[in-house]
């Protein structure tokens, strides 16, 4: 059998920035342990897969470990597969998935994902996450993910997680961020414990930044960025129980899997 592949550097507007994510184009569902070992062996943050049923697309993503209910850069990158590549919609494109509904708008030169919002709340935090993150937070909250806040920028930066001791802590991933020098806000993503060690761009956490740093400063439209070595930009705002997240996307490669 062969499947189309796609490579993506979702939310940036060059080659070899923002976030990679694989897109696969199918006509049904491989069995779950044949995406799983594509997922593996492609060994990005995220693969998607998606088939046509019913008159819709529904969506699906896998890590190099675990298939995720919800994954923003990949979402992001298989909209542009098939909204500039395969050319099979055009503007707008709905997704069944594991979080529902998911709609992608194409807005001049970005791609602007309706997400669900989830923000943070008190919620006790395992004494277990500062040691491995060698900082202590101003704030901790959590969602779905554990939600860092520190004062300045250069203090996320300048983090350095012991990914052993973080993969031990009770959580999907951990989201450390602060108010940006350049921008609104800045952040970045660790979820070792999913086989991902530090996501380049990650759009599921800005379900849960969009609300707070909304709430914060007292805006709905904001500007981010993602700190990590490859860097991402991400043009945000908050619309209360949803989100929009939206970013630019690079092709970097067409392919075919043999899958034997």
């Amino acid at each position: 059998m062969n499947v189309p592949i796609y490579q993506v550097d979702a939310f940036s507007s060059k080659l070899f920035g923002g976030n990679p994510a694989a897109i696969c184009p199918l006509d049904d569902w491989l069995p779950d342990a044949t995406m799983q070992a594509i997922a593996a062996e492609n060994n990005l943050a995220e693969t998607a897969f998606y088939i046509p049923k019913n008159g819709k697309y529904h969506l699906r993503w896998f890590t190099p470990g675990v298939e995720v209910d919800l994954c923003g850069h990949a979402t992001l990158a298989t909209a542009h597969v098939m909204m500039d590549i395969r050319r099979e919609v055009s503007g707008r494109v709905a997704f069944e998935s594991r979080s529902g509904e998911l709609v992608v708008t194409e807005d001049g030169d970005l791609y602007a994902l309706d997400f669900p919002a989830r923000p943070p709340v008190e919620r006790e935090i395992d004494p277990k996450l500062f040691d491995a993150l060698g900082a202590t937070p101003k704030l901790a909250l959590a969602a779905r993910d554990l939600f860092c806040v520190f004062e300045t920028e250069a203090e996320v930066l300048a983090l350095r997680p012991n990914m052993e001791r973080l993969a031990a802590v009770d959580t999907f991933g951990t989201i450390c961020t602060a108010p940006g020098s350049n921008c609104d806000f800045v952040s970045r993503f660790f979820a070792p414990g999913q086989g991902v060690p530090e996501d380049p761009v990650t759009g599921s956490s800005h379900c849960t930044l969009i609300p707070y740093w909304a709430a914060r400063l007292g805006k709905k439209k904001l500007f981010a960025r993602q700190l990590s070595p490859r860097g991402g930009e991400i043009w945000c705002e908050d619309r209360g129980e949803r989100v929009s997240i939206a970013g630019k996307a690079v092709t970097y490669l067409e392919g075919t899997i043999v899958v034997s």
